[in-house]
Parts: structure tokens; C-alpha cells; sequence
């Protein structure tokens, strides 16, 4: 297994100090068994101001990072269109990538990236690792004991107006390598493959309801802006092992309904917390009960930087870590696959397979000191 070197806690570096990092920062500043030792960023105002904010105690460039001997891990927050990119540069300073969602923007994109990797000896992880919340960990644990029997078929539903609502700087969202299928695909989809394994095809229609969005707040509000991409995809996948998920993604909903998986076996009906979120009961529904039980999540409830915890601790163990390049590489994959199939109206496979990750177990805690 490569990148298992070293001993004792795992430095980090971080590149991109924009909208999500706080939200990184927040964990890993407060775990054991990583240390945060350097924050890069194009704009150097925002390097040092989440610097000063979390006690880290370098900022700069990537460059200068890159050239860090106590660094193992970078965590890649740039954006999606550059991801690939800015991986390929960590690793040839031979350093450990954990990167955001998606790991490419196509296939051979990522491909590349995992085998640059591995001829360098080190490891490529990606988000989302609120999959390693408690929440759908509890659920997958669940589905793993046979509480809904075989698992069949699923139902996942994201739809929202968009993050032009909101987000002060939407754009890049509603581009290339963005919308809501790349953007927030990620988390329902990595879902379903934790709880089935593999996809093998799909099926797919998309639209898009306007060709311009308007930023609704911050200090750029009322900013019109050209959309890229379809703001809708629904899609039907296939999996190796027989299952199947409907699969919908939309920006273009004024009712939002977001944050619903539901997967059913020969025994029951699971509905599971929302997979952008790390906790969250579950509910299952079971063939001749009239009432639903609820399962209480169990596991950890810590934010985004979980994964980066996960890869630091496999690093040193020597084992795989579960947020993996391989996992992410096969994500893209079903997304790439759902994009051709919505624009050619034929049935498009994946062009990949993966081993299905272990559920972790109830006691996985990302604060605790084992390194």
C-alpha cells in the first residue's frame, strides 16, 4: 500500500482559502492527529486572514507550501476546473492529495491523476466524507445487518432553486465542470455506491430553465450572469450487482426538496439522513410493521475534514483509506455517464469499478489521538 510512511501526527497543508475552508479549518484545527502548518491561496489577503483566524502558523503560496519538508497531506480547495490540475502539482512534490469534489472534470483527467499517484508512492483521497459521518454510516451499517433484507432499488431527490440565492460569488456553480449534477451529484451518488457498489449504466434526461441567473446577495447582488450547464438532470442507474437508483438533481425548483435518499430491499425501506450532512437519524419501514423505527445515528459527528483525518491515520497504518481516490474516480465516472447519457439519449456505461467500501465502525473518532 503506498503513502504508508512515518509516524506521529501527519502535517497538513491547505490550498484555497475561499468559501469552504472555514469549514475544513474548523475540524482539522481541532483534531489530534493532523496539524494544520500552512494555508495557500492566489489571493494572499485570504491566505493569511484564515491563517490569523486559526492559529496556522505559515501562509503563502502553493509553491511555497509545496516546498514544505513537514507536510505529508495537501487539501485542495481550489476550484472544480483546476482540481486535477493543482493534484498533479502535489503530487509531484510528493505529497499526499485529499481533494474536493469532483476529483476531475473527466475521465481521463482522473485516470491520470490516481496513476501519477501511484507511480509516485503517495495517495489521492476526495471529498465528500460526510459519507464518514455517523449519519449514512449508521444507515449502511443498517443495510450491511440486513435490516431491509437485499438490497434493490433506491430514490435520491436534490431539488432546490440554486446557490445564486445565496453564494456571493455563484458562477463558477452554474459552469463547466459545476451545476447541480457535478456540484452536489457527489454526495448522492458516493452514497449509493457506499451502500450498492459499482454502477454499470445509465440512463438520463437534462434542462435548463434559464439561460442567465442573478446573484441575490452580498455585495455583488443583482450581477447577471450566462449559465453553462443544464440545471437539471434526472437520471436512472444501474449497478454490477443488480440494483437500481433514480437518481434527480435540480437547480431549477422553487419548491426545494433536498436531502432525500431512500433505498429499499426484500425486507424494508430505509430512508437515510441527508448526505450532505455528517449526522442524521435514519427511518426504516419493515414489511408488516405499520410504524417506522427510527435509527438513532451513531458514529462521528465531526465536519468536512473527517476524510483528511481518515487518509492521514491509513497513511500511517498502511491500509486503504475509505474516502478514496478510486471511490471518486468511479463518482465522476457516474456522473460523466449521466451527462452523456442526457446528451446523446442513449444509454451510456461507467466506465469504471471499484470495490464497495466497509461501513466504519460505531466507534470512529476523528478527534481522538492515535498517532
Amino acid at each position: 500500500m503506498s503513502g504508508g510512511i512515518g509516524s506521529g501526527v501527519v502535517g497538513v497543508g491547505l490550498v484555497g482559502a475561499g468559501n469552504i475552508s472555514g469549514q475544513y479549518l474548523d475540524t482539522l484545527s481541532q483534531v489530534k492527529d493532523v496539524e494544520l502548518r500552512f494555508i495557500a491561496d492566489l489571493i494572499p489577503e485570504r491566505a493569511e486572514g484564515q491563517a490569523t483566524k486559526y492559529g496556522v502558523a505559515a501562509h503563502g503560496t502553493l509553491e511555497q507550501l509545496l516546498e514544505r519538508d513537514d507536510i505529508e497531506i495537501v487539501v485542495n480547495l481550489t476550484l472544480p476546473a483546476v482540481h486535477a490540475e493543482v493534484g498533479r502539482q502535489i503530487i509531484a512534490a510528493g505529497k499526499n492529495v485529499w481533494s474536493e469534489k469532483p476529483l476531475a472534470l473527466e475521465h481521463d483527467q482522473g485516470a491520470d491523476l490516481l496513476a501519477a499517484a501511484d507511480a509516485a508512492g503517495v495517495r489521492v483521497a476526495c471529498a465528500p466524507d460526510t459519507v464518514l459521518g455517523g449519519g449514512i454510516q449508521s444507515a449502511l451499517r443498517a443495510i450491511a445487518a440486513g435490516k431491509i433484507g437485499t438490497p434493490l432499488t433506491a430514490t435520491t431527490l436534490f431539488h432546490v432553486p440554486g446557490p445564486n440565492s445565496w453564494h456571493p460569488d455563484p458562477e463558477f456553480l452554474f459552469a463547466y465542470g459545476a451545476g447541480p449534477l457535478f456540484d452536489i451529484g457527489p454526495y448522492y451518488v458516493t452514497t449509493l455506491v457506499h451502500a450498492f457498489g459499482s454502477a454499470s449504466k445509465v440512463a438520463a434526461v437534462s434542462s435548463t430553465s434559464h439561460q442567465t441567473r442573478e446573484i441575490g446577495s452580498g455585495p455583488r447582488a443583482g450581477t447577471v450572469f450566462p449559465v453553462e450547464v443544464p440545471t437539471h438532470h434526472a437520471a436512472l442507474i444501474s449497478f454490477e450487482a443488480g440494483q437500481s437508483a433514480q437518481t434527480t438533481l435540480s437547480f431549477q425548483n422553487a419548491l426545494p426538496r433536498n436531502g432525500f435518499v431512500e433505498i429499499s430491499g426484500t425486507e424494508g425501506t430505509i430512508v437515510l439522513p441527508d448526505p450532505n450532512l455528517f449526522d442524521g437519524d435514519s427511518t426504516l419501514w419493515t414489511f408488516g410493521k405499520e410504524e417506522p423505527e427510527t435509527l438513532t445515528a451513531k458514529g462521528s459527528f465531526w465536519g468536512r475534514g473527517t476524510g483528511v483525518v481518515d487518509l492521514a491515520r491509513s497513511i500511517r497504518a498502511g491500509v486503504p483509506e475509505r474516502a478514496s481516490g478510486a471511490v471518486a474516480a468511479h463518482v465522476l465516472d457516474v456522473l460523466l455517464a449521466i451527462r452523456g447519457a442526457a446528451e446523446s439519449g442513449t444509454v451510456v456505461d461507467v466506465a469504471s469499478s471499484i470495490t464497495k467500501p466497509e461501513a466504519l465502525p460505531e466507534d470512529f473518532d476523528p478527534a481522538a489521538a492515535t498517532l
